[in-house]
């Protein structure tokens, strides 16, 4: 009877925005900070740090950190694929990994994340996939946000808890 997959979860917005500058949003140290992260490092295959505003390539690593998280709160990936465009995938730790693809629909443009290889066991049900789902659905929010309107939208207080944006 339960068909639900809780192995992966799609969550799309649309966003008044150019390609360019929504790829630029999820490939660079630079972009990612602006909506998402508090820190990002995305590290080279030999270990060195890309620059500020030099795109991620395949097989570069990164070290995330939010607002309103300390520094305890850290996640490790490696980008999976990325093309320059339209296209960026990362793994997502434990809870598995992150397609991240740009695409024009009725005319608007659409951020589509699809995570999956979600672990369907307890912790991962509700930990993973609906925790994660509630992040990226603030989070796409987020870059909506500060992308037409210029509102940051996070939480920036560590000391602040138990709130929907961080």
């Amino acid at each position: 009877m339960n068909t639900y997959d809780w192995s992966r979860f799609v969550a799309r917005v649309n966003v008044k925005a150019p390609f360019d500058k929504l790829y630029w949003c999820w490939a660079t140290r630079e972009g990612i900070e602006y909506w998402f992260l508090r820190l990002s490092e995305y590290r080279k295959p030999d270990g060195t740090l890309r620059a500020h505003d030099e795109p991620v390539q395949k097989d570069d690593t990164y070290l995330w950190r939010w607002h309103g998280w300390s520094d305890d709160t850290t996640e490790y990936g490696t980008i999976l694929e990325c093309n320059g465009k339209d296209l960026f995938r990362f793994s997502f730790g434990k809870a598995g990994n992150c397609t991240v693809t740009l695409k024009t629909e009725q005319g608007e443009h659409i951020v589509e994340l699809v995570q999956d290889e979600i672990p369907t066991n307890e912790q991962g049900m509700h930990y993973w996939h609906l925790g994660c789902k509630t992040g990226w659905t603030f989070y796409l929010a987020n870059l909506k946000s500060l992308l037409e309107g210029g509102i940051d939208l996070r939480n920036r207080n560590e000391k602040l808890q138990q709130v929907i944006n961080s």
